[in-house]
């Protein structure tokens, strides 16, 4: 039987910081026994948007349930009281994230597990963001970008998976335009349609690209899992 303090939800986006973070908790033994994920509005500071929703599909090709909410209202604390609701309804005694250099986002997440009498665990928090974008690859997990929003990243990263050869031109881009390799900035947003501890392989039959100005999105029309 596993050790009741061992007993997590993964707070899950579906992309690469929180399904990482989600696999490191596993492999350090961690009961995880929900995905949680809060729908937030387009213009949410504090949680992924893009092919959120997709994030059911994830969890079935994971085999982890799911618990989402979405807020009644917009606003950081609409998102964080859907989020602390949730959380509030699970028999767990820990919190996982992705959190890896946002203070911003850390900070609001150690709070409400501190409410909660839950223990905030970020297995990612400050590391090297190069070389753990090289350690998710290394690890077998297939990254696509799905969002972008920054100078240096335009319409050719929508739909482009995370290799070593996207990775070395991140850090070429770290250099001269001061993107954020692993998009802690909102540079862009990624989606995890394969992670080695899945059960199934997340395959997009359809997906639209759109662009406006200086940014814009790849939209996953259909997906089924493989």
């Amino acid at each position: 039987m596993a050790d009741d303090a061992m007993r997590a939800a993964s707070l899950f986006s579906g992309g690469k910081d929180s399904t990482y973070s989600l696999f490191c908790a596993l492999q350090q033994g961690w009961e995880v026994r929900a995905l949680v994920t809060v729908f937030p509005f387009p213009d949410s500071m504090m949680f992924h948007h893009p092919n959120i929703e997709l994030t059911r599909l994830q969890s079935e090709a994971i085999g982890i349930s799911h618990a989402a909410k979405t807020p009644r209202k917009t606003g950081t604390d609409a998102e964080l009281d859907a989020l602390k609701h949730l959380l509030s309804g699970l028999d767990i005694a820990a919190v996982v994230s992705g959190a890896v250099e946002s203070e911003y986002q850390k900070q609001r997440i150690d709070v409400i597990c501190e409410e909660l009498g839950l223990r905030s665990f970020a297995p990612l928090w400050r590391k090297k963001p190069i070389p753990l974008l090289r350690e998710m690859v290394a690890s077998g997990f297939e990254v696509l970008v799905v969002a972008v929003s920054a100078e240096g990243l335009g319409k050719e990263w929508l739909g482009r998976q995370l290799d070593e050869t996207a990775i070395s031109e991140l850090e070429q881009l770290q250099e001269s335009k001061g993107v954020h390799p692993i998009f802690e900035g909102g540079e862009a947003e990624t989606f995890v349609t394969y992670a080695p501890f899945f059960k199934k392989r997340v395959k997009i039959e359809k997906a639209e690209r759109k662009w406006k100005g200086t940014s814009g999105t790849l939209e996953i029309k259909k997906a089924s899992l493989a």
